[in-house]
């Protein structure tokens, strides 16, 4: 009888797996290295190369999933704006259509709202579309020879001011800035203001569409044309009227800013996508 506590009666069993008396690739390579006589070099372990890829986006516009917040991008949606403005201008006047233009416009009060501007032989248009429902919301008929002056450079604020902008823009004027009211200039809801000022739409690099149709110099270069030419052709007190074209900082008279830098890190005056409230 075999004794339990000598453990006599049990025989070693090996716990190898099936295939694991076969050499390994390893085995055979320190095999090979110790024959030679390189017993204490260190074994090398081989790795898999790696099969991921990173791409990096410098412009955060590039990328899709950011550039469909915004409703303009949407399949159609622009071209139904151009549609309905057309009709608009068919129906009210026989003007001709020089182009269109997705621009964002800068109020008083540095707040940020997208338009669409479109040029006819005698008029700029400044509209106001919300691409959610797919219509115009407002319209601002401006004539062209009531423009007299251009400003283009980049944009500055006084010293004191705590809400300032990078950039470029365009600045139109139909009168004189000194000549508004002071209500009016403070009244961050006015339109009563003589001037419009313009910038590039945040979705200019996400197509070439949009990249034609959002540049600033492609706008500047249709509308500077048009307004010589309606001064030429007209007849009234415009007649014999020049155009200044100004290279010169654009200023924003804006202090605190607070209204408008919520407003624009949360594009409210874009027709954006918010996101969804519930689960």
């Amino acid at each position: 009888m075999s004794k339990i506590g000598s453990f006599e009666g049990f025989q070693p069993v090996s716990l190898k797996q099936e295939g694991e008396d076969q050499p390994l690739e390893t085995d055979e390579l320190s095999t090979e290295v110790g024959d030679s006589g390189m017993d204490s070099a260190p074994r090398q372990m081989s790795r898999q190369p790696s099969v991921t890829k990173s791409t990096l986006y410098p412009n955060p516009y590039h990328q899709p999933y950011s550039s469909r917040k915004y409703f303009v991008t949407r399949p159609g949606a622009i071209e139904t704006a151009m549609e309905d403005l057309k009709a608009h201008i068919a129906k009210t006047s026989e003007e001709k259509i020089q182009g269109f233009w997705l621009l964002t416009e800068i109020d008083h009060w540095n707040n940020e709202k997208e338009r669409i501007l479109l040029i006819t032989d005698k008029t700029l248009m400044i509209c106001k579309y919300d691409f959610i429902m797919l219509s115009c919301v407002q319209l601002q008929h401006i004539p062209l020879t009531a423009i007299h002056r251009i400003s283009l450079g980049k944009f500055a604020f006084p010293g004191m001011s705590l809400d300032r902008r990078q950039g470029d823009g365009l600045r139109i004027y139909w009168g004189s800035p000194e000549q508004q009211s002071l209500l009016s200039r403070w009244n961050p809801w006015s339109t009563e203001m003589p001037y419009a000022t313009l910038s590039e739409h945040p979705v200019k690099h996400t197509s070439e569409k949009f990249l034609e149709i959002c540049k600033l110099s492609g706008f500047t270069s249709k509308l500077v044309p048009a307004i010589q030419n309606a001064l030429k052709s007209s007849s009234g007190s415009e007649r014999g009227k020049g155009l200044m074209v100004l290279t010169e900082p654009i200023l924003i008279e804006t202090y605190t800013g607070l209204m408008s830098f919520i407003g624009n890190r949360n594009k409210l005056g874009y027709s954006l996508a918010r996101g969804s409230i519930g689960f």
